[in-house]
Order: structure tokens, then sequence, then C-alpha cells
């Protein structure tokens, strides 16, 4: 297997409370994880573990088998990370915000219009972030997956605030992303219809 990341006993604690305790997984190239659990069990603070931004009380995140604290530069190239916030400027237009995040994450800056037609934001390319809801500056960001070159996605709730038509894409887009080598970990609390690729399930709640 071709190994790209990896969770070493992570052991998470919030508020005095263990959220998961000496978790363990392998992201292989291909593969698509999500990962569940109710309402507080650790979700968004496990993506934030393997995004590298927040240490665990205990273990290692490992990218090609090298703890992230000592690679990160060569990590965040190859990682696409969209978190619970859209992370969206709101003084910069759509098109702006899009393309300030493609080139800091050096991905492609090209065909930016399909991105955003895949995002149902056509005739918003020059709205202001700010003037848009935060299901429209939600989307600001998934745009960015069109683009991304990155191996490893991080997505937290990435189905949330797009219509049946917007799901049924971004599904495809995964089944892409997947097929040609890169790995998605993600969380949603939407029934996914993907019934053509093995999605694997990590349920915080047993980890404890």
């Amino acid at each position: 297997m071709n190994s790209l990341l990896r969770a070493y006993q992570l052991t998470c604690i919030r508020e005095d409370r263990v959220l998961f305790d000496e978790l363990s997984f392998t992201v292989n190239a291909g593969d698509l994880i999500q990962i569940e659990g109710a309402n507080g069990a650790g979700k968004t603070s496990l993506l934030r573990l393997l995004a590298g931004l927040s240490l665990p009380y205990e273990g290692e995140v490992r990218y090609r088998e090298q703890a992230i604290t000592k690679c990160r530069e060569n990590y965040y190239q190859n990682l696409t990370f969209i978190g619970h916030l859209a992370g969206v400027k709101g003084e910069l237009t759509t098109v702006e915000n899009l393309s300030f995040s493609l080139a800091l994450q050096q991905d492609r800056i090209d065909n930016i219009d399909n991105a955003i037609e895949r995002v149902s934001l056509t005739g918003f390319e020059d709205s202001y972030a700010s003037h848009l809801s935060a299901g429209q500056n939600r989307r600001i960001a998934l745009a960015r997956l069109w683009q991304s070159t990155s191996k490893i996605w991080i997505l937290d709730e990435p189905f949330t605030a797009i219509d049946k038509s917007g799901v049924a894409q971004l599904e495809q887009l995964f089944l892409d992303h997947v097929a040609r080598g890169g790995a998605i970990i993600f969380t949603s609390h939407q029934e996914l219809q993907i019934a053509n690729h093995s999605v694997q399930r990590i349920n915080l709640e047993d980890q404890i």
C-alpha cells in the first residue's frame, strides 16, 4: 500500500474530557475516509490534528512516515484543508478570494470560471464575500477543490450549504480524486450517495 498519512496513537483531551484515546489508522492513496460521531465526539478536533493546526495530547501524525512537525512545508504543499469556517476574506470578491487561495497553495489558477460554476456561484464572480451569505462563502472555499493539485484533502462538513445537484458534483469529484491516487478524510452529517466506491468509516465514539 502507498501510505500517505498515518495517525499514530492519537489522544485528544479538551476541557479535561478525553475525546479519543490512542487512535491509530492509516490513510493510503485512493482512500475515502469518513469520520463519524455525535456532536462533541471530536470530529473537528481530529481533522485539525491531522492538518497540523493543533497538537495531540499524545501520539503524532505522520506524512509518508515522517512526523508532520518535521516536514511541514512538504506536507502543506500536498494538503488541502477546508475547515468548519469558510476562511474567505470579506473585502475580496469571489474571484479574488479563489485566486488568492489557489496562489497560496500553488494550485492551478487556470479555468477558475469552471470552478465557480461548479459551486453555483456564476454571476457572483465580482461580488464581495462580505455581501454574500454564509452558504455562498462556504462554496467559495469549496471551489478550491476543483483546482486542487494536493494529494490529501481534509474536509470538515464539505456538503453543507450546497444543493442536491452540487452534492452530486462534489461526490463525483471525490471519486475522481481518489481514482487519481489522492486521499480524502472528511466529516458529513449527510447520507452519501456514492455507490461505486467503498467509504471507510471511523466512529470516534468507539475510540474512548
